[in-house]
C-alpha cells in the first residue's frame, strides 16, 4: 500500500512538472535558455515575496492571457 501511495505521489509530481513546462511553451518561451528562464522565475519569486498588489495584477494578466490564447 505504501508503494502505491509513493507511485501516485510520483505520478502527481510528474504531471505537475509537465503542466508547468507547458506554461513555458504557452508563454512563447520554449526556445529561451534555461538559465534565463530560471533567473526570471527566481526574480519573480523575490519580487512577489511581499507584494500582494503585484501578485493580484499578474494573476489577472495571466487569466486574461489564458482566455485569449488558443495554444
Amino acid at each position: 500500500m505504501a508503494r502505491n501511495a509513493s507511485l501516485e505521489a510520483r505520478k502527481r509530481d510528474t504531471r505537475e512538472k509537465i503542466e508547468l513546462g507547458g506554461l513555458i511553451v504557452k508563454a512563447g518561451l520554449r526556445y529561451e535558455k534555461r538559465a534565463l528562464l530560471f533567473a526570471a522565475l527566481v526574480e519573480l519569486k523575490e519580487k512577489l515575496s511581499d507584494d500582494d498588489k503585484e501578485r493580484a495584477r499578474l494573476i489577472s494578466k495571466g487569466a486574461d492571457a489564458f482566455r485569449h490564447n488558443d495554444d
